[in-house]
Parts: C-alpha cells; structure tokens; sequence
C-alpha cells in the first residue's frame, strides 16, 4: 500500500514556552482531523527537536517521502530562505516538497472573525468598529504587501474601517493605528492579531493594544488553522513530481 508522506510541519520556535505549547496544541487538532497521517514537527530554533535532526530521524527509519510544511502566515525570509537552506542539508534519500506557507486563506479571516466575536463583538458592531489587524511584521516587502491586502479585503466585508499594523520591522505600531482608527470616527476599535501563537511580538500587539476597546486572542489552535494546514498538505502531497532533495 502507498504510504503517505509525512507531515513535516516546520516551526519558527521561542524562548516563551507558550510558543511550543500553542504549536502542539495545534499539531493535535490537525491529526484528529486526519487519523493515520503521521504528523511530526522541528523547530528552526530555541526548541527541539530542530528541523534537521527530525529529518534525519524519519530517514534512519526508511521513510522516504516528506512534505514540509512552513507553520508560517506569509512568505517572508523564512519560507524563501531559512527553510529551504534546512531541506537541502537533509539526508539524500528523502524526497522533501516544501508546502506553500498558510496565508493567506479565506479560512484565517474565518478565524480571525472568529476571535473577535470570542473577545466580545457581535456581529451587529462591524459597521462601527474599527480593526488593527496587527502581524508580527517583515523586512519582506511581498509580506507586508500581503498584510495590506487582507486588511482592504477585510474592509470590504463592512467592518468600519482596517488598518495593518506590524510588531516589528515596519509601520505603523499597533497603538499608532489604535490611535488613527479612534481619529477617523469608529465608535469602538478592536485588534486583531495575525499571528499564529504567543511570544515576545504577540506580547508587543497586546501591550499596543492598551486604548482598544478589544483585544482578540492569537489564531493559535484554531480548527480553521488546521484545516488550511491540511489543505496545503494535500495540494503539496498531490504534486506529481517528487525530487530527491540533496541528490
């Protein structure tokens, strides 16, 4: 019988222990989603295992092929970068295809909604609301484009008014867009966080968040996240071609 390949999802990793926890947490929602898929995860740093020593593991035990999954929202230095340097450095006889990164999909938006609704808008507020949808940021112009895209498509939905904001690496901050939303009129302004788990960035969003009305908590675990996971997988599992990465 055919085997699958496995699942290799590939996580950024942190020194904030809820980091690790959030990613597992996740991992779990998408195996009961999908029984029988093997699910593994490396981290690129702070946490274990690393990327390549899980490699190295499912090679030692003959698995042949993987899909490596980038737990990523957009396609910054990470994906085009750091995690293709990892692949090419793994044992000669996995065949490896690198899966899109999660954003964006129509589901994270679903999901972004969703927390909202959690921290406490109803849908009878979206007229009068205005949202920070607030990332982690990049020094990657393709993914601060992403962001302000999603922000305008959101917009379109009848929200008041949106505005992306970034932790790091660009502008505006959080508390800067908090403050514009509040200028423009919006009778309540609630932030969003686009990010997929806690840590020192999300920490920065939350504490810019200080004059909102609402916060919503990170995507974190959520059942939208380990659908669009899943649909990567299968689009990267269903490509024809399987290379050997390093032959």
């Amino acid at each position: 019988m055919h085997q699958r390949p496995v699942l290799l999802v590939i996580a950024h990793g942190s020194r904030d222990p809820r980091h690790a926890a959030t990613v597992h947490a996740l991992l779990r929602r998408v195996r009961s989603r999908r029984p029988g898929l093997r699910v593994e995860v490396g981290f690129l740093d702070f946490n274990v295992p690393s990327v390549q020593g899980v490699l190295e593991s499912l090679s030692a035990e003959g698995v042949q092929d993987v899909v490596a999954l980038p737990l990523l929202l957009t396609r910054a230095f990470h994906a085009k970068a750091d995690i293709p340097a990892v692949l090419a450095s793994a044992p000669p006889r996995l065949r490896i295809r690198q899966a899109e990164v999660l954003g964006p999909s129509p589901l994270l938006l679903s999901a972004l909604e969703r927390r909202l609704y959690e921290a406490g808008l109803a849908p009878a507020d979206k007229s009068s609301t205005g949202i920070v949808l607030a990332s982690a940021g990049s020094t990657d112009p393709e993914a601060i484009a992403v962001i302000a895209d999603i922000a305008r498509e959101w917009w379109d939905i009848g929200w008041c008014a949106v505005r992306p904001a970034f932790a790091s690496a660009a502008l505006p901050r959080t508390e800067d867009a908090v403050r514009e939303l509040r200028a423009l009129g919006c009778e309540r302004v609630a932030v969003a966080p686009y990010v997929l788990a806690p840590g020192f960035l999300p920490d920065r969003i939350a504490r810019g968040a200080a004059e909102a009305d609402v916060l919503a908590e990170v995507l974190g675990p959520a059942p939208e996240v380990a659908r669009v996971l899943l649909q990567r997988y299968d689009a990267a599992a269903l490509a024809p071609a399987l290379t050997a990465v390093g032959a």
